[in-house]
């Protein structure tokens, strides 16, 4: 009870940080689509947090239990849909992007040079494909340390909803906003669903020295990929980059 206490209690202060950080911001943001859309955001995570609050008092029967909250994406509608996008081949430069994590840090896919990166983007925070898939990257992440493989997750999602996903599933790894301008990173990758307003289910490897070694997108966005497949293909790639 302690250690959920104490969990609880680094929640509260993390979300009040994020909050504040919202508040500060708002004034400087135009009033357009895009602020009407992060306001929707923060109410919901609001609404969230009013549910997760109740945590820190002593438990009552038919009260939200944070695994509650971790386990809502079990009855969330079920994501459904072909792919509608091709990948960036296999081979080619991957483009540059610089993208705010859920701390609201900038971070370049040229500041991993020198290391190999998978770039995982999915759909959205909090959908049940999303995760799981992220679950499983988080379960096997010795697996990517291993191989010295650095893990970055994409999505048009902010940077307060990152926050609090991340917290309520226990993703370490860093997860980025590709909220403003929404999508933009995603459509340099060709995995931007314009109809949809999130990314596909995609992925690329990219080595240390910025190119792309693999590349793939999920056929259905309710499709994980197999983590096997991927882990085989992270070590072709590298056998193939240190041969050369």
């Amino acid at each position: 009870m302690n250690q959920e206490n104490e969990n609880i209690g680094d929640f509260t202060s993390r979300f009040r940080e994020l909050q504040d950080k919202f508040r500060s911001l708002e004034p400087g943001i135009e009033n357009t689509d895009t602020k009407k859309a992060l306001s929707v955001m923060n109410g919901m995570v609001q609404e969230l947090w009013r549910h997760v609050d109740k945590l820190s008092h002593p438990s009552e029967q038919g009260e939200l239990k944070l695994q509650d909250v971790s386990e809502m994406y079990r009855n969330a509608p079920r994501m459904n849909g072909a792919a509608i996008n091709k990948p960036l081949d296999e081979g080619t430069k991957a483009p540059d992007f610089t993208l705010p994590d859920a701390d609201g840090k900038k971070v370049s896919l040229s500041d991993f040079r020198g290391s190999p990166v998978l770039l995982a983007f999915y759909p959205l925070d909090w959908s049940p494909g999303c995760s799981q898939q992220l679950d499983l990257y988080q379960h096997e992440f010795s697996e990517f340390e291993k191989r010295g493989v650095n893990v970055l997750g994409i999505s048009v999602d902010s940077i307060y909803s990152h926050g609090a996903w991340a917290f309520v599933r226990k993703i370490e790894f860093p997860l980025l906003s590709d909220f403003n301008p929404k999508g933009a990173t995603a459509i340099k990758y060709n995995v931007y669903r314009e109809p949809d307003g999130f990314s596909e289910r995609a992925l690329y490897l990219v080595d240390g020295n910025g190119i792309i070694r693999y590349s793939y997108v999920s056929p259905y966005l309710h499709h994980i990929p197999d983590i096997y497949t991927i882990f085989q293909k992270i070590d072709n790639a590298l056998k193939t980059v240190k041969a050369n």
